[in-house]
C-alpha cells in the first residue's frame, strides 16, 4: 500500500512539474538527505569515540 501511494505521488508530481523542475526537486531532496546522513554519521562517530575512550565512566 505504501509503495502504491508513493508511486501515485511520484506520477502526480512528475505530471505537474516540467522535467527540469522535477530533476531540480530530486537533487534538492538528495542534497538535504546527504546533509542529514552526514550529520548523523558524524554524531554517531563522536558518540562511539566518547564511549570507547571512557567518557561515560564516573
Amino acid at each position: 500500500m505504501k509503495k502504491l501511494s508513493l508511486g501515485i505521488i511520484a506520477i502526480f508530481a512528475l505530471s505537474i512539474l516540467t522535467s527540469c523542475e522535477a530533476i531540480n526537486t530530486i537533487f534538492k531532496a538528495g542534497m538535504w538527505w546527504a546533509f542529514i546522513l552526514m550529520f548523523g554519521g558524524i554524531a554517531l562517530i563522536i558518540w562511539l569515540l566518547s564511549k570507547f575512550m571512557g567518557g561515560g565512566k564516573k
